[in-house]
């Protein structure tokens, strides 16, 4: 990097000395003019400038030099080229160097899980442009509009790839530009013509407790390997569902000081960044996984609690070596659809699911043991938490799967976020049966063919109404197609709805 500092050279004719900025790189030396003069009064013996007002100019100067550099790899530039560049007038700023900055301070900062998304998301928009090098001009809501629909087909990349570039680019806004000082290097910000979509809905990847004993009893496939990595997925795969569905990356990145006492302490990778209690989780290590978790300890001398970190690079690959090693028992049992083979979060989902339909737990309780923050983020900064309710519950979920042969629910019980029909569709031809509701009691009643809309049925209910029922009061409606049976409820207010 180079080093910058303003000086002074030779005094001209009139007296006063030109200011330069020295420009030090790889130990050779370079000068840039400015437009300012300092007094022979303003200069010490040592051609140091003493004069306040120049210094701050220079200050500011240097500072702008220093962030130009910044988003550039100097580090094989001649002073010359350095020198060259930073004369030249900034035009417009290159999106791809601002990005990779971007990244690597992410990575810096503990957020690399989270940098190799916006990593990605640049390299699939590179690939579209058909450059490694995007300035941000090239970026208009047309431009981004189409790269958005190329990425459609895509479930979940369709909103996360356009929300990362938009990160970056409110950060450059705000870094690039200088509105103060008339520096708009960004000319213009084009998201706010483009619409991002919203992902598709993740498919419920939980399987039933009975697809769990099939596939935690079931033989392992014959290998010749010493490891093999069926064995090797089916026992993560139990160390997941067995310690409250934890992530595997937690299971990876698990440390000696994380575990006493017989139960793990440790914050989730994947929210600890995100919340104000660091996603803080105890889990108590039941006896029944004990000789699998004993299996994986890593040695004494070992920072690390388990092995996986020795066998694997880092996270990705172990949680890979995880999935294929689960993918092959899954092609034993005869599952060959790609898209229902499980995988790692397969039983952490499962977790969840047999908590909730099997164990009798609510989903506060669900989420309290999955680590999820559920919505009392203020309330976990208050209260000091007993993390006792989660082992009993995840106890629970243990005896259910291993320890009985009852039928799991699953199946029975809708998504809790999916109502039992999203639509309530009517038409002419079907028969309806409207009731309204005043304080609990029935006001309005009809049975009758004809309506196209439910507006249309409460409208005919409203008319109705006695007199005498206030102005801004709230009546239910409860509307029932009798041709499907299916039952709306719904809510207006005088003056407003009816």
């Amino acid at each position: 990097m180079a080093t910058l500092r303003p000086c002074v050279q030779k005094q001209r004719s009139d007296g006063y000395y030109p200011v330069y900025i020295r420009v030090i790189q790889n130990r050779k030396p370079g000068y840039i003019k400015t437009d300012k003069l300092v007094a022979p009064s303003s200069v010490t013996k040592t051609k140091e400038i003493r004069d306040n007002e120049v210094l701050r100019y220079c200050t500011q100067l240097i500072s702008d030099y220093t962030r130009r550099l910044n988003l550039q790899d100097t580090s094989i530039w001649t002073v010359q080229e350095v020198v060259s560049f930073l004369q030249t007038k900034e035009s417009d700023a290159s999106f791809t160097d601002y990005a990779k900055l971007h990244i690597n301070r992410m990575i810096n900062s503990g957020h690399e899980r989270n940098a190799k998304n916006y990593k990605m998301a640049v390299q699939s928009l590179e690939r579209y442009l058909g450059t490694n090098q995007i300035m941000f001009s090239f970026l208009s809501s047309t431009v981004l509009q189409k790269w958005i629909k190329s990425l459609m087909n895509k479930a979940r990349c369709k909103e996360m790839y356009p929300v990362c570039i938009r990160q970056i680019f409110k950060a450059a806004i705000l870094e690039l530009n200088d509105e103060e000082k008339g520096i708009i290097r960004i000319k213009f910000n084009p998201w706010l013509k483009v619409s991002i979509p919203k992902a598709d809905k993740a498919e419920q990847k939980a399987i039933s407790a009975e697809e769990c004993r099939e596939f935690f009893n079931r033989p392992l496939p014959k290998s010749k390997m010493l490891s093999p990595l069926p064995e090797f997925g089916r026992d993560v795969a139990k160390l997941v569902l067995c310690l409250g569905g934890i992530n595997t990356v937690d299971l990876y990145n698990m440390k000696k000081v994380d575990y006493y006492n017989g139960i793990l302490h440790y914050k989730r990778a994947k929210t600890r960044h995100s919340r104000s209690d660091e996603a803080y989780m105890e889990m108590r290590v039941e006896p029944f996984i004990q000789p699998i978790f004993d299996k994986y300890l890593a040695g004494e001398d070992d920072e690390y609690l388990f092995i996986f970190h020795q066998r694997y690079c880092d996270s990705d690959s172990f949680n890979a070596n995880v999935n294929s090693g689960i993918k092959k028992i899954c092609t034993d049992m005869g599952i060959t659809d790609k898209d229902k083979k499980y995988s790692g979060y397969t039983f952490r989902h499962t977790w969840a699911t047999i908590a909730q339909n099997d164990c009798d737990a609510n989903l506060f309780e669900v989420a309290f043991g999955m680590n999820h923050s559920h919505g009392f983020r203020v309330t976990r900064g208050y209260v000091k938490l007993d993390y006792s309710p989660a082992w009993r519950l995840n106890a629970k979920v243990i005896e259910f799967v291993f320890f009985s042969d009852q039928k799991s629910k699953q199946g029975k019980a809708k998504d809790f976020e999916e109502t039992e029909d999203k639509l309530f569709r009517i038409s002419k031809k079907m028969m309806i049966y409207g009731r309204a509701y005043f304080k609990g009691k029935v006001i309005a009643e009809l049975t009758d063919i004809g309506f196209g809309t439910v507006d249309s049925i409460i409208k005919a209910l409203a008319a109705q109404f006695p007199d005498d029922i206030p102005e801004g009061c709230a009546v239910q409606f409860r509307i029932t197609n009798c041709d499907s049976q299916k039952e709306v409820v719904y809510e207006r207010t005088k003056g407003k709805g009816f």
